[in-house]
């Protein structure tokens, strides 16, 4: 990260920052993505097996990646303030954080697993794919928040090509690991939908390994010696991270789980249903990581900005970044409709889930481009650490107006489980209009600063 003084150096360094995270996302993405499409490969029923299995671990995961992700934040201010020597100390804690919520997810996780699918009325086959590849996915939790504790690390120091690089070595493995344990080669048996959740955990532990690495050797992360002198924990730091960090997990939380509540609640139809839902879903999902994107390269420079006092120069920022929302938006719009058809003929072959799959498909481009404007001002204020009201609005716009309405939709109108889509939609857009609001408050907060 460096100052900058003119719009052109800004644009310039937003797209430094913005193309490698936007890399990471797509391809972190694109394991799910290659879950989905290669577990549809082995059948329906281990589609819908994975479907439910993520609906119910993609919730808790991001959540708590949030409250991993206000170690960005209080970096990049800190290098803005010109703390350096500070850094060390936040990023320990923060990993230790990362291995005690593991603890706790691993230990909640083994006592409601079977409760939990038992209150869904699933074809027994169904079931034991989703309960299995839970399982699988739980030996990977560890070495996956450690990773996102790095990648917070090295992302606020604005170093952002290293997370791409380690994930772009890590994505082929992804694949690889699939198709041994999916489909049974090299002598393994083949697990089905279950093995995705295999593979995903080998690839955690790859990404763990190869992060830390680069962390202790690579320049310039070398430099901060982060375990060159060790920290005992502590809960006066821990505060302050879970102050930041519990609010954007909150936050997280509420937006993603409702799309897991929407493929629950989606158990009551046929498993070319489900199976039809989660495919629309998954792609639209890879598009969603392009305004992310944008929104985690927003925290980092208005957040290198604020930590040094230079409000206007964080605000420029943000003007970029909701412009970029806006092209983003009609972009993705554009290829969700041109491309619907080629899209759901990925996830499987049988007539009836393609069919199904492209009508899903057009009531995701509307969604989209709710989310693709409201995901950069998220970032925008997570860089000012305004996280309080960002966590009040994703739980009224998405569980008090959004799911209901959908309920309501699907329920008792002809849209039947296109209904929850329309109630995501409602949703979304209520969440994007009040996040405006929030940052156009913010910024006038710190106006005369």
């Amino acid at each position: 990260m460096y100052e900058t003084s003119t719009l052109k150096e800004k644009i310039k360094l937003f797209i430094i920052i913005l193309f490698p995270i936007l890399v990471t996302q797509i391809s972190l993405n694109l394991m799910t993505f290659f879950d989905t499409v290669m577990s549809g490969r082995a059948g329906a029923a281990d589609l819908a097996g994975v479907a439910i299995g993520s609906s119910l671990w993609i919730p808790v995961s991001t959540g708590i990646n949030g409250i991993v992700l206000a170690i960005t934040p209080i970096i990049a201010q800190l290098l803005g303030a010109k703390l350096k020597g500070e850094v060390p100390k936040i990023v320990q804690q923060g990993i230790y954080l990362a291995i005690a919520f593991s603890f706790l997810i691993i230990a909640a996780g083994a006592s409601v697993i079977n409760p939990v699918l038992s209150l869904m009325d699933l074809e027994p086959e169904v079931s034991n794919i989703a309960k299995y590849y839970l399982i699988s996915i739980g030996a990977g939790i560890i070495p996956l928040f450690i990773f996102n504790t790095i990648r917070c690390f090295m992302d606020g120091l604005g170093q952002t090509r290293a997370s791409m690089i380690i994930i772009l070595i890590s994505l082929p493995l992804n694949v690889f690991f699939n198709y041994i344990f999916i489909f049974g080669k090299l002598g393994i048996p083949a697990f089905g939908g279950i093995g995705a959740g295999i593979a995903t955990t080998l690839t955690y532990w790859v990404v763990c390994i190869i992060s830390l690495i680069v962390m202790l050797r690579v320049h310039p992360f070398r430099e901060y010696n982060i375990f060159g002198s060790w920290y005992l924990p502590s809960l006066r730091l821990w505060a302050n991270q879970l102050k930041i960090g519990v609010p954007i997990g909150a936050a997280i939380f509420f937006e993603t789980s409702i799309f897991s509540a929407v493929t629950l609640l989606m158990s009551a139809y046929d498993t070319y249903t489900i199976a039809a839902h989660q495919a629309a879903l998954n792609f639209a999902g890879l598009l969603y990581m392009i305004p992310l994107s944008v929104g985690m390269a927003l925290t980092i420079v208005i957040g290198f900005e604020a930590g040094a006092n230079r409000y206007k120069e964080a605000r420029i920022y943000g003007y970029i970044g909701m412009s970029g929302g806006v092209f983003i938006a009609i972009f993705a719009g554009v290829i969700l409709f041109v491309f619907k058809g080629p899209v759901a003929a990925l996830y499987n072959t049988n007539p009836e889930v393609i069919e199904l799959t492209k009508q899903f498909i057009f009531f995701a481009i509307f969604y989209q481009l709710a989310d693709a404007f409201g995901a950069p001002i998220q970032g925008a204020l997570r860089g000012y650490k305004d996280v309080n009201m960002t966590l009040i609005i994703a739980l009224v716009s998405y569980w008090v107006i959004g799911l209901p309405t959908g309920w309501i939709l699907a329920n008792y109108t002809s849209l039947e489980p296109f209904g929850y889509w329309v109630g995501i939609i409602v949703g979304l857009s209520c969440g994007a209009v009040a996040l405006l609001w929030r940052l156009i408050h913010i910024q006038k907060k710190y106006a005369n600063i």
